[in-house]
């Protein structure tokens, strides 16, 4: 199925994509509609275009890609399934999310992966290309994030207050020193290459999935920022 979104309505829109019979359904044409996509499972969704806020709220299994940018809340509580944004995102993105895989090509906004979560087999992961915005992982309690900063002009891939209030889960930011200070209750080890394993292929499948040399990212620097076991954010939200 295919439908032109120019002046569509957002509810009608995404009445039209849950409605369909089609495993995939193609979208030209989006200019900030809002909810695509949300709680959907079973279906592939190709969006030509910016999507508006909420892009893949609570997705549940379904894959979204867009060819474009994406505005803020994408992946808002997403349960599983994949989310590919061939541009950046804006704030907020992986908002309490707790399954499922996030990949961005350019950059996210402030707050990404704020209050992102695990539970069992369920560990959400979001991979950025680019840079990402102030309080990164902010209260992160579960699952990875990964910045691989695809940049060489030497500018900070992160910015201020990266893991603020951060009791669980793990970040890999990909560069030669970590700008300013951590907030004290997170730890940072620096590591001479990405880790094999799951790390490793997170990274394996944003390449593939943009086209990238693996080795370029897989070969370098990066620092792995856990939870401090001390810090009194974990004692509050975790059990001892």
């Amino acid at each position: 199925m295919r439908i032109d979104a120019n002046g569509m309505h957002y509810s009608d829109l995404d009445k039209a994509v849950r409605e369909s019979g089609d495993n995939e359904v193609v979208i030209d044409s989006c200019v900030g509609q809002r909810y695509i996509a949300a709680g959907l499972s079973g279906k592939t969704v190709i969006i030509n275009g910016t999507p508006g806020n909420a892009l893949g709220a609570y997705l549940n299994g379904a894959t979204v890609i867009v060819n474009g940018n994406a505005q803020e809340a994408t992946g808002d509580t997403m349960n599983g399934g994949t989310i590919v944004v061939n541009g950046s995102v804006g704030d907020a993105a992986g908002y309490a999310m707790r399954g499922g895989k996030i990949f961005v090509r350019g950059n996210a906004g402030y707050r990404c992966g704020i209050h992102m979560k695990a539970y069992g087999d369920n560990k959400p992961a979001i991979v950025i290309g680019g840079r990402a915005g102030s309080f990164l992982g902010e209260y992160q309690a579960g699952g990875t994030i990964i910045v691989l900063g695809d940049y060489d002009d030497g500018k900070s891939v992160i910015g201020n207050f990266c893991g603020t209030g951060m009791h669980g889960g793990e970040m890999y930011i990909r560069c030669d020193a970590l700008p300013g200070r951590l907030p004290a209750q997170v730890r940072a080890e620096r590591l001479e290459r990405i880790p094999h394993g799951e790390i490793e292929d997170l990274i394996s499948a944003w390449c593939d999935t943009f086209g990238k040399d693996r080795e370029k990212y897989l070969a370098s620097p990066c620092y792995r920022l856990t939870p401090n076991s001390e810090n009194p954010y974990r004692q509050m939200y975790t059990a001892n």
